[in-house]
């Protein structure tokens, strides 16, 4: 039973530090460092991994080495996944071997026009090409809606704008959709209405929720969405993250916090909480700078420091 009496249930965590995180990152991280924090992601029990993305070299240096990360942690017992903008970038990482390609576009036109420089509208005709070269390939293919929750140009984003989004993807077959809360503006409320009317407009659609700690309420967003159903979630570890086009969007809910928050509320993930704090410290020696997450520099509730 968990913490409210009622059946456990697990807690599914996509691991998106790699890509979300790292990307953020102006020194660039060597691949065989890259490739050692990937395995270690698998050997602490992750089995789902953002790996990388297949954008232009000259977009995002630091993940240029995409290609020769998948081949490494290809086989090792997780699904990886990687971000795709368009046609070529999906065909590169079909090559690469990538389970799951993951397209994104944004609920808010300003962002969305920001952040690939195309109007929604434009950004919606490149899902078919893309639907159309994963199909019969055996791979998954996801939708990732940007500032699900808000936009700091828009303002507030309605759940009719993000549901346009999510019928373009839907229109070609895409039934998993990541609700991104880009630069950290969601809100309890916010979070339970929007979920609840897109469970209501879309019942056949998987729900993930992606988190940004901006403002300090990241895991009681993730509170909310358990209330709402929801039971998969985006994180990164040691709280990596940011987002390149908005001013002051701070990293990615953190996963070890997310895995020792889970934890303590009987929700099992499979993931061993000790294994993923000695991964984040090393992540934050890597990087040569200090990372936010909490239980990283506390450990668990009861251990002495």
């Amino acid at each position: 039973m968990n913490w409210e009496g009622k059946p456990m249930k697990d807690l599914i965590t996509t691991e998106v530090g790699m890509r979300d995180g790292l990307q953020m990152e102006s020194r660039f991280v060597p691949t065989n460092e890259k490739i050692e924090i990937g395995l270690g992601l698998i050997g602490a029990g992750l089995r789902r991994i953002e790996a990388t993305s297949f954008v232009s070299p000259k977009a995002v240096p630091q993940l240029v080495d995409a290609a020769e990360v998948i081949g490494a942690l290809r086989g090792r017992g997780a699904t990886l996944a990687a971000l795709v903008p368009n046609l070529r970038g999906a065909e590169r990482a079909l090559e690469a071997g990538v389970d799951e390609l993951v397209m994104f576009i944004s609920a808010s036109e300003e962002h969305n026009r920001r952040n690939v420089n195309r109007s929604i509208a434009e950004s919606l005709e490149t899902i078919a090409p893309v639907a159309q070269a994963v199909a019969g390939s055996g791979r998954g293919l996801r939708a990732a809606v940007s500032t699900a929750f808000g936009c700091p140009w828009q303002g507030d984003v309605t759940p009719e704008e993000v549901a346009r989004v999510i019928e373009g993807f839907a229109a070609q077959g895409v039934r998993a959709v990541t609700l991104g809360d880009t630069t950290g503006m969601a809100t309890p409320p916010i979070v339970r209405r929007l979920c609840d009317k897109l469970a209501d407009w879309f019942p056949e659609v998987e729900l993930t929720l992606h988190f940004h700690n901006t403002r300090g309420i990241g895991l009681v967003n993730v509170m909310a969405g358990l209330d709402a159903g929801i039971v998969r979630y985006e994180s990164a570890l040691g709280g990596l993250g940011g987002c390149p086009f908005a001013k002051g969007a701070t990293g990615n809910i953190c996963t070890e916090d997310l895995v020792y928050m889970a934890g303590e509320m009987g929700l099992k993930t499979g993931v061993d909480l000790s294994s993923l704090i000695a991964l984040a410290q090393r992540m934050q020696a890597i990087l040569g700078h200090d990372l936010p997450g909490q239980v990283m520099k506390a450990g668990p509730r009861l251990v002495a420091a």
